[in-house]
């Protein structure tokens, strides 16, 4: 029984890890496989989210920073956990519409090297902004009342109220999105674009608004992320790049532009760290998870999902 309740216990902990890194790839996998746009800003958003999560859920104290020299001893609004579940993504959804009308709009002709460059820099300067406004320090996010505390399940007995809570909230988002792509019509008119964005235009559609929302919707997910994944550790300007290279393994592994194919790759990367780490192999965590897709892109080049097109 002990034997199951561990093997129980990683897989429910590899599904949580790997639950963050679903949120962030499926917002990067729609953007890159229908947009052609290699967004390295994608893990900047996720950094937006969580701090304006942990702003609006409560007082946060400041200790260093251009804010603490000014006098400002804290920030924040406090109006909870839930609050921030609904304005984070629909605040980080609107920098998206910006993004993508002021910046990535201007660079989808553009070769990767360019797009890689300019979405690089952007992180750079949010991640920094952040940093002289709010100092280096790390800040913890506090769990919502309602989800802190252990759970007692069958066979695995006391587990984390929160990061059930964390996959239940990113299982609802990916279905949601899934569905949205797959099953309306706006998710029709956007696979149309990818595959025939010329015939789509001659039919009479403009896809720049499909993809304007598209944009949008990807860095949606990132906030969001940022807002779940920021309970599960301290808040600081490095989260983004830290989450950054993940998701875009997970992206990779999955096959880019499937958003099936992401959620299998998040939840095996996820699963794979927590193994590591739990039998005590924590330094490896990363360097497993770059081994493996290193062995899956040797032995399928497109991805787990992905089609020869997705490559081409």
């Amino acid at each position: 029984m002990t034997l199951l309740a561990d093997i129980l216990t990683i897989l429910l902990n590899g599904l949580q890890q790997g639950a963050i890194y679903v949120l962030l790839a499926v917002g990067l996998s729609i953007i890159l496989g229908t947009l052609k746009f290699v967004n390295f800003a994608h893990g900047a958003l996720y950094l937006v989210g969580a701090y304006l999560g942990l702003f609006i859920t409560g007082q946060v104290p400041l200790n260093n920073g251009q804010l603490a020299e000014w006098g400002i001893q804290s920030y924040g609004i406090g109006l909870g956990f839930v609050a921030a579940l609904v304005i984070v993504p629909i605040v980080v959804f609107v920098i998206g519409l910006l993004m993508e009308r002021f910046i990535a709009q201007a660079f989808y002709d553009r070769p990767d090297t360019d797009q890689i460059l300019v979405t690089f820099g952007l992180a750079i300067i949010v991640q920094e902004l952040l940093r002289a406004l709010l100092g280096g320090s790390s800040q913890p996010f506090p769990q919502p009342s309602w989800a802190s505390g252990p759970i007692a399940l069958p066979v695995v007995g006391n587990f984390p109220r929160w990061r059930l809570g964390v996959i239940a909230i990113t299982a609802v988002l990916v279905l949601g999105v899934y569905a949205l792509v797959e099953y309306t019509d706006f998710g029709l008119i956007v696979q149309a674009g990818t595959l025939d964005g010329e015939m789509v235009r001659l039919l009479g559609i403009k896809l720049s608004r499909p993809y304007l929302v598209v944009f949008g919707i990807g860095a949606a997910l990132a906030g969001v992320a940022g807002v779940v994944g920021g309970p599960l550790a301290n808040v600081n300007p490095n989260i983004g790049t830290e989450q950054l290279v993940p998701a875009f393994l997970t992206v990779v592994i999955g096959g880019v532009g499937k958003i099936e194919g992401a959620v299998v790759a998040g939840l095996m990367l996820g699963t794979l760290q927590v193994l590591l780490i739990q039998t005590g192999y924590a330094a490896w965590s990363q360097v497993g998870i770059y081994a493996l897709a290193a062995v899956i892109l040797l032995v399928r080049p497109q991805g787990l999902l992905g089609s020869e097109v997705d490559v081409s």
